[in-house]
């Protein structure tokens, strides 16, 4: 490739904090880090904190190409970034640039803080390496429309674990036909498989929409309801569940209120899904119906032997420690919505309260921090990761390998909800597992639609 044909990509502290191996991403162009940015790394790394660990993972990164014999000349040019698995492609060359020894001047922004350092940088890179193409890459908003404004010609997001461009385009794990499901098939087999009826549907019958495994079908004007089994190029095997069945479902006294939390139900009940990724507006039920499920899977039905609740805890590592109490008591400020559902599920008791305590206790419910989660393996367990759209792709990867043998991981949020600071719908975690776990046969996806906490919420929901 000739060289001007190679882009420069200068990289912010936050995307190696995103992704502590975002070096090896981008292919044939040449990457550089400013000292400013491990400046940053290097203020974060001995924090107490999660984030600490993607700062060390990051330095240790860089120092595994730059260290050893590499003279600091070499460092500054750049040097050929080594391929390895899963970015076989890498042919770039990685260097540190020295911005503290340039004095930045003409249409320069005033170097009082760090990120004006770095588009500095960016800015002083794109005129020295003119026709060359220099790309900033930074995960926070504003700096890239100060970088704009600044004059940087090319300022982009880090997307590479970024699989829609629109949130729109999310799988809702269920399609719905427009009128009567059986009007459009002209043909179909029907077969007995085990206690399950199986349709073989011809693919040429349900238009163009990429059906996927445990994806639920549903149409307006019949009673069909059913769940995807298997694909090929040809044919659709559908368990046919029916709607009046999966409206018929009932967890811990709680039945469905409307079709969507019917397959939600479906699938949380189900022994051979193992991972359920529940979505949807505030109210419709999700964490309800999780831990309604959750207790009817491990007492009555006595299929697991715990129910374990975690979630992400923002700024848990500074202010956990100053809470009182054992862990699930200082975990309890964040899982509130639990212990709310915990009331509901037993509002109608004689002693609500005795009644929640005992359930607790009997459930085994263990209320963690996510923190202390890395290196654990859960066993025989339901594990309920609620809020988990504040979570990156790589947090949640880390909860869903510590799922051991006959464990189910409930995993809900809602995308309108976002706190992370440099997350946004399209880039949480939420959204990839979405994606990612479609077609594996042991998940299911159900988006839930409609608001039924109450009129109020539903009406806060619609118009605010």
């Amino acid at each position: 490739m000739e060289q001007n044909d190679r882009k420069l990509f200068v990289l912010d502290t936050n995307v190696l904090l995103h992704e502590p191996l975002a070096i090896y991403s981008f292919k044939e162009h040449d990457v550089i880090v400013p000292m400013t940015v491990l400046e940053e790394l290097d203020s974060i790394k001995d924090r107490k904190r999660d984030v600490s660990r993607d700062a060390r993972v990051a330095i240790r990164a860089l120092e595994d190409i730059l260290g050893g014999s590499t003279t600091p000349e070499q460092i500054i040019q750049g040097v050929p970034l080594p391929s390895r698995e899963g970015h076989l492609d890498v042919s770039g060359s990685l260097s540190i640039f020295p911005d503290h020894q340039i004095d930045f001047t003409m249409g320069a922004l005033p170097g009082d803080n760090n990120d004006n350092r770095i588009i500095n940088t960016a800015l002083y890179l794109q005129k020295q390496h003119h026709p060359r193409t220099v790309v900033l890459v930074t995960k926070d908003i504003n700096m890239r429309l100060k970088a704009k404004g600044a004059g940087i010609e090319r300022v982009e997001d880090y997307r590479t674990d970024q699989l829609i461009d629109d949130i729109r385009f999310l799988a809702k794990g269920f399609y719905q036909f427009d009128g009567d499901f059986w009007s459009q098939v002209d043909k179909v087999s029907t077969d007995r498989v085990g206690r399950h009826t199986v349709h073989q549907v011809p693919l040429e019958h349900l238009g163009k929409e990429p059906f996927y495994i445990n994806q639920y079908l549903i149409d307006e004007s019949s009673d069909f309801c059913g769940r995807v089994a298997a694909k090929n190029d040809t044919q659709l095997d559908i368990i046919d569940r029916g709607r009046e069945r999966l409206m018929h479902h009932e967890a811990w006294g709680i039945k469905p209120k409307n079709i969507y939390q019917g397959m939600a139900l479906d699938a949380l009940l189900d022994p051979d899904i193992e991972l359920i990724i529940l979505t949807g507006p505030a109210g419709c039920g999700k964490t309800l119906l999780a831990m309604a499920s959750a207790l009817e899977l491990v007492i009555e039905k006595k299929r697991y032997d715990k129910i374990i609740v975690t979630r992400n805890t923002p700024e848990i590592a500074e202010s956990i420690g100053f809470l009182p109490g054992t862990e699930e008591e200082k975990m309890a400020p964040w899982l509130a919505a639990i212990t709310d559902t915990l009331e509901v599920l037993h509002k109608n008791d004689v002693n609500p309260t005795g009644s929640v305590n005992y359930i607790m206790e009997k459930a085994n419910i263990q209320f963690k921090s996510i923190n202390f989660m890395r290196g654990r393996s859960i066993q025989n367990a339901v594990v309920i990761l609620d809020e988990c759209q504040n979570l990156t792709a790589s947090q949640i990867k880390t909860m869903i390998t510590r799922m051991g043998e006959g464990t189910k991981l409930i995993c809900s949020g809602n995308l309108a909800q976002i706190d992370t600071t440099y997350l946004t719908a399209v880039t949480s975690g939420l959204t990839y597992i979405v994606e990612r776990f479609k077609d594996f046969e042991g998940s299911a996806n159900v988006y839930l639609n409609g608001v039924v906490r109450s009129r109020l919420a539903e009406f806060a929901e619609e118009h605010l």
